[in-house]
């Protein structure tokens, strides 16, 4: 027992005087590593490499999106001031196009008379109404085509190429839509006649005494007119097939059976027998001026 205890004091004695010597000549540890390829350029950095530098510091990538700077400051003239009023009525105008398309158009009265053959054939879901106002959207370009082409001709094109400033334009195109829009009510201008009253304007001479905020909810009572007389002319036939059913089921005691349901092939096959869509296209595209 007491040889083991010399032993361990001498190889602790000897420990302790051999860890210096090897804490003196090994190399030191680096506290952060170095990168060994110093002499590889970095691509798209433009400058030559330095010793010592690394190769995993590439260039930051431009940003995905650029910077807008929009800048407000005071009109220098009465021009930047008249421009600034047109560029805003000119959004206001875009903001109100599908409502100057449904009212000042043909299309107003399409749309409804084809919803209402739609109804009086007793369907629900066929055609769809994205379909109806398809048909009732190409209809209409067919039916304002020279309208169009006129205002082309006279506003847009001479805006376009500088012959014309936003207000000329504007008289311009102006004038073909009046007069499609009169032409519709003069047979009956007793709609032109009521807003001239209730806005105790004087009597008219011509049509360019009429202001277009009086020709317009005009043009648009006359459209709902026009299109609820042709509605009635479509239900007549309809309502005599569903008539003519009812009264047989009743007769026959089928209370309880909807009518409709034996009355909608009825009006398909006497629809399609007459050729319905030709005859009513051919008729509606007829009723305007």
């Amino acid at each position: 027992m007491r040889n083991r205890l010399m032993l361990v004091f001498a190889a602790a004695f000897f420990a302790g005087l051999l860890s210096p010597a090897f804490a003196q000549g090994a190399a030191p540890f680096p506290s952060a590593p170095r990168d060994s390829a110093v002499s590889v350029p970095v691509p798209g950095s433009g400058t030559a490499p330095r010793a010592g530098s690394g190769t995993t510091g590439f260039p930051a990538p431009p940003p995905a999106i650029p910077f807008v700077d929009l800048t407000i400051r005071n009109p220098q003239n009465n021009r930047e001031v008249a421009f600034s009023v047109q560029l805003l009525l000119l959004l206001t105008v875009l903001s109100l196009a599908p409502s100057i398309l449904i009212l000042m158009t043909s299309f107003l009265r399409i749309s409804i008379v084809l919803d209402f053959i739609k109804r009086a054939l007793s369907l629900q879901q066929v055609p769809p109404n994205q379909v109806l106002l398809g048909i009732a959207f190409f209809m209409t370009i067919f039916v304002m085509w020279p309208t169009l082409e006129q205002i082309n001709r006279e506003a847009l094109t001479p805006m376009v190429e500088g012959r014309m400033n936003v207000s000329e334009a504007y008289r311009a195109g102006e004038a073909p839509l009046r007069l499609f829009m009169y032409r519709q009510m003069e047979a009956n201008p007793e709609n032109i006649r009521l807003f001239m009253a209730l806005r105790g304007l004087e009597k008219p001479a011509t049509l360019a005494d009429v202001p277009t905020f009086v020709l317009i909810p005009a043009f648009i009572l006359n459209e709902l007119t026009v299109a609820f007389k042709i509605g009635i002319y479509l239900y007549i036939p309809f309502i005599i097939i569903d008539m003519v059913v009812a009264s047989t089921l009743m007769s026959m005691g089928m209370i309880m059976l909807p009518p409709v349901m034996i009355s909608m092939p009825f009006k398909l096959i006497l629809f399609i027998l007459v050729d319905g869509w030709n005859l009513m296209t051919r008729q509606l595209i007829a009723s305007f001026r």
